[in-house]
């Protein structure tokens, strides 16, 4: 195996800790592949991409064969945050005008509403109970001087999608349930909603078995070749030959599957903690009782939401590693910067902690679309944090380029330009201790 991070990132305990194991019952549907077989499209991957990749083309009467090394949505899909809104680049509006255009940035941004509203309509299409929630997402100014951007936030937002988002003083922000230490003010963009990422992921896929995909947990991919025109995926007791593939793994992606990856992408880790329930009594008391999922501004941003049972998610991007010696330093931080934030309720227990690997591209801009020198096979990677709903969106338009057809949400051009590399190779991950310096230094100037 050929990754980035050490093994336990990768093992079957390295969710142990997350809450979301707790709501709804791990799923093995086919279970492991020990035989020989065939299919029309076979996909690597049982997370939202693949997912919405296999679910599209078995409903197109595809024969469909997805392999998982672990569970459907064992990975990212089925540990984040559970935020279903706007996003996929790492880039702010000005940052991909001036770098692709006001056009080209209005389509993305498009594509970003699409998948919002894909997810929403798989969620009541196929009965999903994923408890939803959240009107839109709510960004909370860590500084006076982010709070001075938020006007021309707005005004960025009703130009390029016609929304009509609305920038809340700090007094206003606490008055609508939203109190927290330091915050300077908010703006609220009224696209989006929240969710329980795992009971999403397993909805998924049991609406592609009753579809009629084929799902294989704990099946790995040894090696996958292509001879005359056909691709043969090796596992550990069998093997599938198929006419076209669709990587879909992300953040947990090898190296060398396919070969083209080597470079082009870079695991960063997010790290969350989960309350037990909170009483009403102390929600009022720090002034949460909110039921909108918010982030704030920081460039090493936290994101947080009450959730309907009373529990409160808070988690960060951080760490460079998954050695146990470091994962107790990432525990710590989050829960410092946890009480400071929300200072009443410094004497509440966090009892759930856990990390997971999200995906980012060296253009901080995701990419779907053909394995370049690979024909007839595809792949979608790099929401940067937002895969929710822009792995969803992009596993659905791969199912499209795999059975030939146009695009029912055609991409836009941002997310069609292939994966450059990135430096230093399989060291590459130093580069995210120069990011974190750089970024903290600017959350505290700015």
């Amino acid at each position: 195996m050929s990754r980035l991070y050490e093994d336990s990132a990768y093992g079957a305990e390295s969710d142990a800790g997350c809450f979301w194991r707790e709501t709804i019952a791990p799923e093995a549907f086919d279970g492991p592949l020990t035989a020989a077989t065939s299919c029309d499209v076979a996909v690597i991957g049982a997370g939202y991409t693949g997912l919405n990749a296999a679910l599209a083309l078995a409903q197109a009467g595809q024969d469909v064969v997805v392999l998982e090394e672990q569970t459907p949505g064992w990975g990212a899909s089925g540990r984040n945050g559970g935020f279903c809104c706007l996003g996929g680049t790492a880039l702010e509006g000005h940052q991909l005008v001036a770098r692709y255009g006001q056009e080209a940035t209005r389509a993305f941004l498009g594509a970003e509403r699409a998948a919002v509203d894909h997810v929403a309509n798989l969620l009541d299409s196929h009965g999903i109970d994923a408890d939803r929630h959240s009107d839109g997402e709510v960004q909370l100014a860590h500084s006076k001087a982010a709070f001075a951007q938020y006007p021309g936030e707005a005004e960025y937002y009703r130009q390029m999608l016609g929304l009509e988002c609305s920038v809340l003083s700090a007094e206003a922000q606490a008055e609508a349930g939203m109190a927290a230490a330091n915050a300077h003010g908010a703006l609220h963009v009224p696209v989006g909603f929240a969710l329980n990422p795992r009971k999403y992921a397993l909805g998924l896929a049991r609406a592609c078995a009753t579809a009629g995909a084929r799902i294989h947990s704990q099946t790995p991919v040894v090696s996958v070749t292509q001879t005359n025109g056909r691709f043969t995926l090796r596992t550990p007791q069998g093997e599938v030959t198929a006419r076209k593939l669709i990587f879909a793994t992300n953040g947990y992606s090898r190296e060398d599957l396919p070969g083209w990856y080597a470079s082009r992408y870079l695991p960063v880790q997010s790290n969350v903690i989960v309350t037990r329930p909170l009483t009403t009594a102390e929600q009022e008391a720090q002034g949460w009782t909110s039921a909108q999922m918010a982030y704030d501004s920081r460039h090493l941003l936290h994101y947080f939401r009450l959730m309907p049972d009373g529990r409160f998610l808070f988690g960060m991007r951080g760490g460079v590693t998954a050695k146990p010696a470091e994962m107790a330093r990432r525990k710590a931080q989050i829960r410092a910067d946890f009480d400071a934030m929300f200072p009443a309720w410094a004497h509440v227990e966090t009892p759930h902690f856990w990390a997971g690997l999200l995906c980012v591209s060296c253009d901080l801009t995701p990419y779907a679309g053909p394995v370049p020198g690979m024909e007839g096979a595809f792949t979608a990677l790099a929401y940067h944090g937002n895969g929710v709903a822009m792995g969803s969106f992009a596993g659905a338009r791969l199912a499209e380029m795999a059975l030939g057809l146009e695009t029912k949400a055609p991409l836009p051009d941002i997310m069609r330009r292939p994966l450059r590399r990135y430096p230093l190779g399989r060291a590459r991950r130093l580069l995210l201790h120069a990011a974190y310096v750089a970024y903290g230094l600017k959350d505290r100037r700015s």
